[in-house]
């Protein structure tokens, strides 16, 4: 049997959504552990599965000189971002944090209209318009301090649309591996310092959690994703991404006992239903 290349490409989107769901799942169960060194583990994990790769390929690390701004930038704003998401999946149901983190397409879209001059129909710019509304529900604006792990939460996707953004621009200049190297090689030493400030001694069952609850399910989260991009096009792999709001919200209540409010859920059915709705906008355009 022959399987097509759009079937690999969703196999290995839902395999992103595994890791990336169980990677969720570690990061809530480790409370005593501070954020920088989770970061660090989910990082440092990834930087030796991209060197691997690399150096087995024999493929360079070098980069032209007219790129390394935007590789910097990729990594600077994905390390920040990420950050702010595992802030946001320490502090909200993990369903509201990836229902959050999921709105970045939007801000790619937003971010690739201004700085790289692309277009944007009237049925994107309604898509972008309900994805915004859904952000009223799931973040719930007050001026309690409540508020503040959904809007880091926001910022978190802000931060990976510009970071995805820079991808989109560096696509045929840089490879894919490259910019992982890179953007985990930051991370880790941006957040090394920071964790031996505060670094908490793990013990075991702390210690597996982090290299592999964090740091291997990650990875699978992290190549699943650009394996997917690579069998199959954006367009006809990207909407199973939006799986991860469905099994964050099952891991929520089976393993943690809390499930979203009645806001959050409406925000997490628009955000899904808007994300199929502009799947086959885009699908139909292509055509």
């Amino acid at each position: 049997m022959v399987i097509s290349q759009k079937t690999k490409g969703i196999f290995w989107m839902l395999l992103s959504v595994l890791g990336f769901t169980f990677m969720g799942i570690a990061v809530k169960y480790l409370p005593r552990i501070p954020t920088y060194e989770k970061v660090f583990f989910r990082n440092s994990v990834s930087f030796i599965f991209s060197a691997f790769i690399l150096y087995k390929e024999k493929e360079s690390i070098k980069v032209a000189k007219e790129n390394i701004p935007f590789v910097f930038g990729r990594s600077f704003f994905g390390f920040v971002g990420m950050v702010a998401n595992f802030y946001a999946l320490e502090h909200l149901t993990m369903a509201e944090a990836n229902m959050l983190n999921k709105l970045s397409p939007v801000f790619v879209t937003i971010c690739a209209c201004i700085f790289l001059k692309e277009k944007v129909d009237k049925k994107q710019i309604i898509g972008i318009t309900l994805m915004l509304i859904a952000v009223v529900f799931v973040i719930k604006p007050s001026v309690s301090p409540e508020v503040i792990p959904s809007l880091v939460g926001l910022f978190s996707a802000i931060l990976a649309g510009f970071s995805y953004t820079i991808i989109r621009y560096l696509r045929g200049k840089v490879k894919s591996e490259i910019n992982v190297f890179y953007f985990s090689l930051l991370s880790v030493v941006c957040t090394f310092p920071l964790m031996m400030m505060n670094f908490i001694k793990p013990n075991l069952f702390e210690f597996f959690m982090l290299l592999g609850g964090i740091g291997i399910s990650a990875a699978l989260g992290q190549f699943g994703l650009t394996y997917a991009y690579t069998f199959a096009p954006a367009s006809e792999v990207s909407v199973y991404n939006y799986v991860i709001i469905l099994t964050s919200m099952i891991m929520d209540y089976v393993l943690f006992s809390t499930i979203p409010d009645l806001f959050s859920f409406i925000g997490g059915f628009i955000i899904i239903t808007t994300a199929i709705y502009l799947y086959l906008h885009n699908k139909k355009k292509e055509e």
